[in-house]
């Protein structure tokens, strides 16, 4: 699927405003905290001319929620941010030092609610090579690429589990070679798939 294919089923798409959560696949699992943290992430979706990719960060180990886990861009909502796109744009810029003006915005998926307490909005962005990410180093272990045919495909949707207080979760998990691609990112992905399959609907 090119950019354009993408661009288009995802504009023919957008109705498609329920919310995906961590609970999906575990219907008697509650939240850690009582109130929702905003926040909104980015899918960079780099327009490599062989075909497109997903650009995804290792969040480093220092950090309170999801420390190590493989992750988009993005993080919570600052007051100052008008929308989830600028707050998308703006964690970008500071995690992977892609400017926001190189980045171009085509839509949302459905709200994601995770387990840890975030309402996660995530705006899908185009964005023309040549790039030079760098990490920054408080927040990001290190930056990779996937191809967006690999994260697509139904067939590298699998479904892992591990014990939490005793209760065994559910939960979508994408291996790419060394690196695990998991929960809420994962769940993500999944809705990005759903949401780009007309036929399904």
């Amino acid at each position: 699927m090119d950019v354009a294919e993408l661009e288009r089923r995802l504009r023919e798409g957008t109705d498609r405003t329920e919310t995906r959560s961590d609970f999906d696949l575990n219907p008697g699992m509650k939240p850690i905290r009582d109130t929702i943290i905003e926040a909104a992430v980015l899918i960079p979706i780099i327009a490599h001319s062989d075909g497109p990719s997903v650009l995804m960060t290792v969040r480093t180990h220092q950090l309170k929620d999801h420390a190590g886990q493989v992750a988009f861009p993005g993080g919570r909502r600052d007051p100052g941010d008008v929308s989830p796109e600028a707050t998308a744009l703006r964690e970008t810029e500071e995690e992977v030092a892609i400017p926001r003006t190189a980045i171009r915005s085509i839509g949302r998926l459905a709200p994601y609610n995770t387990r840890t307490g975030y309402r996660v909005i995530p705006i899908v962005g185009i964005i023309e090579p040549p790039i030079a990410p760098r990490p920054e180093p408080t927040e990001v272990d290190e930056i990779f690429e996937v191809p967006l045919k690999f994260l697509l495909d139904r067939r590298n949707h699998q479904r892992h589990s591990h014990d939490v207080a005793g209760t065994s979760r559910q939960f979508y998990a994408m291996p790419y070679g060394r690196f695990y691609i998991w929960g809420a990112t994962a769940g993500m992905i999944v809705s990005l798939a759903d949401t780009l399959d007309l036929e399904r609907r």
